[in-house]
């Protein structure tokens, strides 16, 4: 066994799994192809580089993201301490000053004798030489936009015809904030009224219905209505190379909506198959709900892939009937990210199964999100460490959002898309259910610090 790790790829998940390796006194070779070579989204020569909005997000601990920082601070992160240190102006969240930030980083990296930072882009990890698998551990943190080379490397390590290409991604509502008055539940044309049946007998087969779908009707006024917000929102400026790989074979909503008003009734909100309760017929559309995780507290909303910013995302989707409060766990998001099936491939310490000496961390993995991939690089980083002492590995409870994300890209999902830090990911609380989202949220912060290693 080499006596150093490798570390492959210098941005924010790279970045913290060399810090902590470093911190155990373990050496690390730390590859990144800037500036030799620059992805389509980066431009700037320091490690840690932010592409994307400067901001961290949410500090508040009722916020699972400002959880998850307050984790990772209890942690000794580098990447949250230097966030802290600077940060700028904007209100409850973190936001950072995106420069001083990425100097910052690269300057700690760069100083540490334990970390050799090498420019060169990383063709493979089983080609022998300094870095090759079979005789060293390797972390690869090398994000959604993973050179050609090594992606069709890590391909054939993983058994995978291809990497996962994210075009697209519908938001995600808790359940307990969707109206149920207006909402139903029920699979299309099951949920539909027999001929024969009785409303009595109609009504008691609905309260037996599978609960993987939830069903938002609307009627005609209703719907032109949210159409025409739809179509005027504000939406996200793409980079030109995502333009050209997204809309080929991914329509946003909010596309669809422009070639006509109909166009979501015959489409994604088409109402065949189903009748609205209240009213014993079917309604003019219906938007449909998908369960999104093992536990049903989350659902994402079909068809919705959207480009349109978040703000905006937020008040015309609280438009849909029975979404009027709704509690948004995660935004729809269109851009290029290339990441592994984590659900099949990795354990809840972002371990390759089928190799121990290989572990994934960053967006690639499927977490999505700053601090998100931060915390993937510490657990990676201390699992790597136990793999390099022979020790048994770090677990984090699924009761912290650091465990919980761990869990969530390592449980299998046939229909896994990257995930961001949420609540309703977590378990829910023993005993009563409170209705009360911030006392809710405040216990359920409190029982994570508790079980924090």
């Amino acid at each position: 066994m080499k006596d150093y790790i490798t570390v492959i790829g210098g941005g924010l998940a790279g970045c913290e799994a060399a810090y902590q390796i470093a911190k155990a006194g373990i050496k690390v070779k730390l590859y990144e192809m800037k500036p030799t070579k620059f992805s389509e989204a980066h431009s700037n020569e320091d490690l840690a580089e932010i592409v994307c909005s400067n901001s961290f997000k949410s500090n508040l601990l009722t916020n699972a993201c400002g959880l998850l920082k307050e984790e990772l601070r209890r942690l000794d992160s580098l990447l949250i301490r230097i966030a802290d240190e600077t940060q700028v102006p904007a209100g409850q969240a973190l936001a950072v000053d995106r420069e001083m930030f990425s100097a910052r980083v690269t300057d700690e990296i760069r100083k540490n004798p334990l970390i050799e930072v090498i420019n060169k882009e990383v063709e493979g990890v089983d080609c022998g030489g300094e870095i090759d698998s079979k005789s060293g551990i390797i972390i690869i943190a090398t994000g959604p936009l993973t050179s050609d080379k090594l992606a069709k490397n890590i391909s054939r390590i993983t058994g995978e015809d291809k990497l996962y290409f994210y075009d697209a991604a519908a938001p995600i509502v808790s359940k307990d904030s969707v109206n149920f008055d207006i909402a139903f539940f029920g699979n299309r044309y099951e949920q539909e009224k027999k001929k024969d049946e009785t409303i009595e007998e109609w009504k008691m087969r609905q309260n037996n219905q599978e609960r993987s779908y939830i069903n938002l009707p609307m009627n005609k006024e209703k719907y032109e209505n949210f159409c025409n917000e739809l179509v005027n929102a504000e939406v996200v400026t793409l980079h030109n190379f995502e333009k050209r790989e997204i809309f080929e074979g991914c329509m946003p909503i909010e596309v669809m909506a422009k070639r006509g008003v109909d166009t979501l009734r015959f489409g994604p909100l088409k109402p065949v198959g189903f009748d609205d309760p209240r009213i014993a017929r079917r309604p003019y559309a219906v938007v449909q709900l998908r369960q999104d995780n093992t536990d049903g507290t989350i659902y994402n909303m079909v068809g919705f892939q959207t480009n349109l910013k978040f703000g905006e995302q937020k008040r015309v989707f609280s438009m849909i009937p029975g979404l009027e409060n709704a509690d948004f766990q995660k935004y729809g998001v269109m851009h290029r990210n290339t990441y592994i099936n984590s659900t099949k491939l990795l354990d809840c310490t972002y371990n390759l199964k089928s190799n121990t000496n290989i572990y994934f961390a960053g967006q690639i993995t499927g977490v999505e999100g700053y601090v998100e991939s931060i915390s993937s690089g510490m657990v990676a980083a201390l699992n790597a460490i136990s793999t390099y002492n022979e020790k048994e590995k770090v677990v984090f409870s699924e009761y912290t959002v650091i465990g919980a994300l761990a869990n969530y890209i390592s449980t299998e999902n046939d229909k896994f898309q990257p995930m961001n830090a949420n609540f309703g990911i977590l378990p829910e609380l023993e005993g009563d259910r409170i209705k009360d989202k911030k006392e809710r949220y405040t216990k359920m912060a409190d029982r994570s610090m508790y079980y924090l290693l």
